[in-house]
Formats: structure tokens, sequence, C-alpha cells
């Protein structure tokens, strides 16, 4: 395999093709003329030595090293793409991007804060946040679309390196008038009882939720599945069931609508945030930098 054969253009118009399953498509999108394209489809199965797609009369599908080439091509274009934003940004006087992805409840609780005390001291470093599933989190700093991420703990890891960023802990919210609502705390297997408003079953929350229900014997009674505390609130607010979640993350709203805050007395409640990366020793200035912030404000928290 000839590697010094590979180019920029070749990979762009590879992808492009593998996304529309048709060369003469993938060219349109490429604003190349349909024989250049063939002729760079040949280039690149020459240079790689190994058939990528095998084409058909309604358009071409993509044999093994075909599957192989695309996860790397949209890999190293990524990587090209954010190359020119960093230079861009270095051209604008900013130092350094970070991109962080980080789940819900830290983006929540957590993030605001400390984001805007890391740019009152860092003003040239600029933060990409994106918010995700804790999972999803993983894989994105594992697969090198992010530099670091913020996931719950029990999340499966996949070889990052971890370091604690932060604890939470759970709690039971109800709408006035429930049957809890009196109670100051109650056991998780008691709420079961009830109908729940859930987030995503992809998300941590809801898998743990899932899991100690399982341990209990007990199916969670799921009526409604929402995208965010705010509307997990709403949904218990209007009577659509109660529901299990951090308890910084929903003191606002749960003074806002009215709703009764329970303690939760099974141990599993408190739970760990993890920061994740790829390799410590390995960490751009910017992201060193940030995690260096963030190890800070965790032991100021403690302290405080």
């Amino acid at each position: 395999m000839n590697l010094h054969r590979l180019d920029l253009v070749s990979l762009s118009l590879f992808t492009r093709v593998v996304r529309t399953g048709s060369i003469s498509k993938g060219a349109e999108l490429t604003h190349m003329a349909l024989g250049a394209a063939s002729k760079r489809m040949s280039d690149l199965e020459a240079a790689v030595g190994a058939p990528l797609l095998e084409r058909h009369s309604r358009g071409v599908k993509l044999t093994a090293a075909g599957e192989a080439l695309h996860r790397h091509a949209v890999r190293i274009l990524g990587d090209i793409d954010q190359l020119a934003a960093d230079l861009s940004d270095h051209a604008r006087g900013v130092l350094g991007v970070v991109r962080l992805w980080a789940n819900t409840s830290a983006i929540t609780q957590f993030l605001p804060a400390d984001l805007a005390a890391f740019a009152a001291v860092q003003p040239g470093i600029r933060i990409a946040l994106n918010e995700a599933d804790s999972h999803e989190v993983v894989l994105a700093v594992l697969e090198g679309r992010a530099d670091l991420g913020i996931f719950a703990e029990r999340t499966p890891t996949l070889g990052l390196q971890t370091v604690p960023f932060r604890s939470d802990r759970l709690v039971l919210v109800v709408p006035p008038g429930h049957a809890l609502a009196s109670r100051p705390r109650v056991a998780f297997a008691e709420a079961m009882d009830y109908e729940f408003v859930s987030l995503s079953g992809r998300t941590s929350l809801a898998q743990r939720l899932a899991l100690e229900g399982g341990h209990l014997g007990k199916p969670l009674r799921i009526r409604i599945q929402v995208r965010s505390f705010d509307a997990m609130c709403q949904m218990v607010a209007a009577g659509l069931g109660i529901a299990v979640l951090p308890d910084a993350a929903v003191q606002p709203l749960v003074q806002a609508l009215g709703l009764h805050k329970l303690e939760l007395t099974d141990p599993w409640v408190d739970r760990e945030l993890l920061l994740g990366v790829r390799d410590l020793a390995a960490l751009a200035r910017p992201v060193r930098s940030l995690l260096d912030h963030f190890e800070d404000r965790r032991q100021a928290a403690r302290r405080g």
C-alpha cells in the first residue's frame, strides 16, 4: 500500500460517493467531472491495493476494505476541518480551542460557572461545548472528535484515562398532592409503585434507574420520555408522573413549579462524574489548562 498516493481531494470524493451511493452524485457534490472522479476512485483503489467499491447498475456498495478506509477518511477529514478552524482562530488571536463534550448533568449543574470562571482567566482559549449522552461522550473522545469528555461513572470507558470531575446526588421529584409529597425521604423501591417521567433510555441516568429496578425485581413504569431535566419537571408538574433527577440541577425548577423534592435513601443515589481523555501525558496545552482548572474548581467545591 502506497500511502503517499493518497490525497485529501480523493478522500473527500470517496466519502461523498459513499454518502450518496453513486460516483456520479459524489462527483457532482465535489464539483468534478464524472470521468475525473472515476479515475480518482480507480487510482485510490490502486494506492490501497484492494477494491473499495462494488459497482452495480443502481450505484456502489462498500467492500470490507472500503468500510475500513471510510472510517479513517471521515476521521482524517474531520481533523483537517478542525485544523483549519484552529488556524483561523490563531489568526484572530485565539490561543487554542478545546473540544469539550459533556452529559446533561454536567452541563446543567457545573459547567456554566466553571467555564465562565475559565474564560475570565484564559480569554484566549475557546471552548467548543457539545451536549451528548455519556456513552456518546466516551466515543467522541475515543474517536478524536472531542479533546475532553465528562460523563457518568459506570459508563464503559473503552480505554480512556479518567480523573474525577464532580459528585452529585439524585433525588425524587413529585407533584403537589402526590401520595409521597408529605414524605421527607423514601426508598426507590417504594417510588417504583408509581409511574415515572424519564430521559431517553440511552442516557446514563435512565440506564441506572432501569438497572436498580432490575435488582429490585420491578420494571420501571415509564409513562413518558423527554429530552431535558426542564421538560421532566414540567411533566411532573402536569401530573404525568414522578422523576429521579440530580439535586442541584432541579432545585430552581422545583421552586419555580411548586414541586416537592424527596431524599432517596438508597446508597447508589450518590454519583460521580468523570473527566476522560485518550492520554493524560499527551494533552495539548489548552486542554491541560482546562483540565487543571476543573481540578481546582473540584477542590474548591470540596472545601466549600
